[in-house]
């Protein structure tokens, strides 16, 4: 038995630890950052306030992980972040193809505990710190659940918390709140600098029990649903974050009234299930319950620190490029009314740029506190640029570039600033790349890359020439091949419709003006061509178009009435077929028209369909494309980027294989291959459902074996993108071989092979 002696004062036990690297804050961004820090060898601290990681995406807030592919719903084709981020969503949609929050906090435990260069501290909330030198020497923590006393003492410090309780603490400059107009010349900011910010939201589950049930709301609850304005926009089948613009709290202290914001939301979110429960509008409710309150809000915006760049509207709308990008960002500049649930206002405006673009390292540190790296929502961005970099995947590839940066600190004995020296720079792009970040425009050169010296070859190689028509129609709406040419002429092609009456039908080709975009903005050239009524009318396009350069180029069939387009379940990888269509929840219109003056671009949607309704428009090449050839997996390009970048065998190969061969005998410690998990779908990772668990052209089984015939590796259940052997010892050999054993109803196809 343990018993207390009556001391007059007792002392909280207290534990000092040290590593390499603090990181305050286990949202995804600071999972990322840790997980990508530990995974290259130094030891990290991890402080997260909460019991769970993941903050916004986590079971406690049940935010679906969104960023540049923006719900298929913009025009940035194969825009998923890569990496930590990827790893975590692919595993989710294995384990979790239903969106279950709770199971994805386990993923995200899993991945953190199973790196043992990561101590992990949950339920410790960070409230003090020393400096020495002007910059931070330790920080102190207090976990209320053991009651128990932390300092943690590193020689660098990532600011991963959201609200910035370490920049705060630390004296780091920022910002809350809209700069002015004229500052950056920002069409979307106000005349004046303000008080707006983005507020926070809170969220419901219910559940239906099969038996009525009565619905008695606290005393708490808002009893006016009229206070509302969009009142009439809530539907009984709307839950979790369905609901985020039940929102509040832009127009008051997003930090220090944090609590007076939740007891606002509460009120709202219970006086909406009573609306829901006991208005009388709604008989399908009847048998609901509410399964699940937030019990703490969702947070937007609060501080934004600044570092030596402050990424801004027009970095963002006119794809700025960047000496040091280390990550990107590609949602809408998604920017909500400060009085939320309350204003008369539309829930946001969100105004899409025409592709993804780079962001700075120079945007991830502070600019006067040397060893305070930032990541998450935090970074040195304007309120307005902050409206597209806030969102959770964006965050976390941002947290994946900082911890990386914090790696090559450690190791050269560096300040974050120092990583500005362009060959360290380039050590820093290029270790990203090979741990699958995507940097839109830079390609992996890895100069200890042995792949790059060797011979590749194939089984066999798959030449697109035909996507057969499956007998179904395409709506009658204007549709487009998405597919990578090489410069020179452009190739002929037919199409297939069902055509009501002879006419003259346009098509037209499309290309994008910047570099590496899906949006077609630059006509290449115009088609008449005439066509008899019939079922499965061939329809000839040769355009006879010189191409000034290899890109993703855009077979436009404009709406006509009286055609319709076949279609073709063939799935291909670096192809799509999109349409001009809208998705509601992430665009107004069919064609983005913003108001004059706000320095946004004018353009059209043209979106592709999800699985399992995706179709291609049925399709025949005159002469067959080369897209799919053995030496695009040394090209460094990592997904669909100005052309496939892919190997796919050929559609008869029973045994693909993929062969390098060097001219003189290599030594090999690590193989890294990166295969297809379609980097154009979000997988977004809770209340959305998913048809599938795997994505179709993932090879799921494959053996590595040396040229002499000595088995490295055989994988039986594979659904990662990347897949990475690091040998115990050297082997020694003159070739690889990679043997594709399974994989799903797509072309296998291989991006990338690293030999080191």
């Amino acid at each position: 038995m343990r018993r207390g002696q009556g001391e007059v004062v007792r002392s909280l036990t207290h534990v000092e630890e040290r590593g390499d690297l603090v990181v305050v804050g286990g949202g995804l961004s600071g999972v990322c950052c840790a997980v990508t820090a530990a995974r290259k060898g130094i030891n990290v601290l991890l402080v997260q306030d909460r019991p769970v990681l993941g903050g916004n995406a986590s079971s406690e807030v049940r935010l679906w992980v969104l960023g540049a592919t923006s719900h298929m719903g913009n025009n940035n084709r194969w825009a998923r972040e890569g990496g930590v981020i990827d790893e975590l969503l692919v595993e989710n949609m294995w384990r979790n193809p239903e969106g279950n929050p709770i199971l994805f906090d386990s993923i995200l435990l899993e991945t953190v505990k199973r790196e043992p260069k990561i101590t992990l501290l949950l339920n410790t909330a960070i409230h003090e710190l020393d400096m020495e030198g002007g910059a931070i020497a330790r920080v102190r923590g207090y976990n209320s659940q053991n009651q128990t006393a932390y300092t943690l003492e590193a020689p660098l410090f990532v600011d991963a918390s959201g609200d910035g309780i370490l920049g705060f603490l630390a004296g780091a400059e920022f910002r809350m709140g809209a700069e002015a107009r004229s500052e950056f010349n920002e069409g979307m900011a106000p005349e004046t600098e303000e008080h707006t910010l983005l507020g926070h939201s809170l969220y419901f589950y219910s559940r239906d029990t099969g038996q009525p049930v009565k619905y008695v709301p606290p005393a708490f609850a808002l009893q006016d649903i009229t206070r509302i304005p969009r009142f009439r926009d809530i539907r009984v089948s709307d839950s979790g974050c369905r609901l985020w613009w039940l929102e509040y709290g832009g127009a008051l202290d997003t930090v220090g009234q944090t609590e007076e914001i939740k007891w606002e939301l509460w009120a709202v979110a219970y006086g909406v299930w009573n609306y829901i429960k006991n208005s009388g509008e709604f008989p399908d409710a009847e048998n609901l319950t509410l399964e699940w309150m937030g019990t703490i809000p969702g947070k937007r915006e609060s501080r934004r620190f600044i570092g030596d760049v402050i990424l801004t509207q027009n970095d963002v709308v006119q794809q700025k490029t960047f000496p040091d990008a280390v990550s990107f960002g590609g949602w809408a500049i998604d920017l909500h009314p400060s009085d939320g649930v309350f204003s008369a206002k539309p829930g946001c405006t969100q105004y899409h740029a025409k592709g993804v673009y780079q962001i700075p390292f120079r945007s991830m540190y502070s600019r006067n506190v040397p060893n305070l790296l930032l990541t998450g929502r935090l970074i040195s961005t304007t309120h307005i640029a902050f409206g597209s970099t806030r969102v959770m995947a964006t965050c976390a590839s941002n947290g994946q570039a900082v911890g990386m940066a914090a790696v090559l600190c450690t190791e050269e004995g560096l300040q974050p600033r120092d990583l500005l020296e362009p060959a360290r720079m380039h050590r820093l792009q290029q270790d990203l790349l090979a741990a699958g970040q995507h940097i839109p425009g830079i390609a992996f050169q890895a100069e200890d890359d042995l792949s790059r010296q060797a011979v590749v070859s194939a089984s066999s190689e798959l030449l697109l020439q035909e996507l057969p028509s499956c007998g179904e129609l395409a709506e009658e709406r204007s549709y487009a091949l998405l597919v990578p040419f090489q410069d020179g002429p452009s190739p002929a092609l037919s199409l297939y419709a069902d055509v009501a009456r002879s006419m003259t039908l346009r098509a037209e080709l499309w290309t994008s003006a910047h570099c590496g975009n899906t949006t077609p903005d630059v006509l290449v050239a115009t088609l008449d061509v005439p066509v008899e009524a019939g079922r499965c009318v061939e329809i000839p396009l040769d355009f006879r178009a010189q191409l000034s350069a290899a890109a993703h180029y855009f077979v436009m069939v404009p709406v006509q009435p009286g055609v319709r387009l076949h279609l073709s379940t063939a799935q291909m990888p670096g192809v799509l077929t999109v349409s001009q269509k809208m998705n509601a929840a992430v665009a107004k219109s069919l064609v983005q028209t913003p108001p004059e003056g706000s320095g946004v671009d004018t353009f059209a949607f043209w979106l592709p369909e999800r699985r399992p309704k995706a179709r291609n428009l049925a399709v025949k090449f005159h002469q067959p494309l080369a897209l799919y050839r053995p030496a695009n997996v040394t090209n460094g390009l990592n997904r669909p980027w100005r052309g496939t970048n892919a190997w796919a065998p050929a559609m008869d190969d029973n045994a693909p294989a993929l062969t390098l061969l060097w001219e003189e005998q290599i030594e090999v410690r690590k193989v890294s291959i990166t295969f297809d998990t379609d980097f154009d779908h979000p997988m977004e990772s809770v209340l959305m459902t998913h048809p599938e668990r795997i994505m179709p052209g993932c090879i799921r089984a494959f053996r590595v074996s040396t040229a002499e015939g000595v088995r490295l590796a055989e994988v039986t259940e594979n659904h990662q993108t990347q897949w990475t052997l690091e040998l115990p010892a050297a082997v020694t050999t003159s070739g690889l071989r990679i043997d594709v054993l399974e994989h799903g109803e797509a072309p296998p196809a291989i991006f990338n092979v690293s030999c080191f």
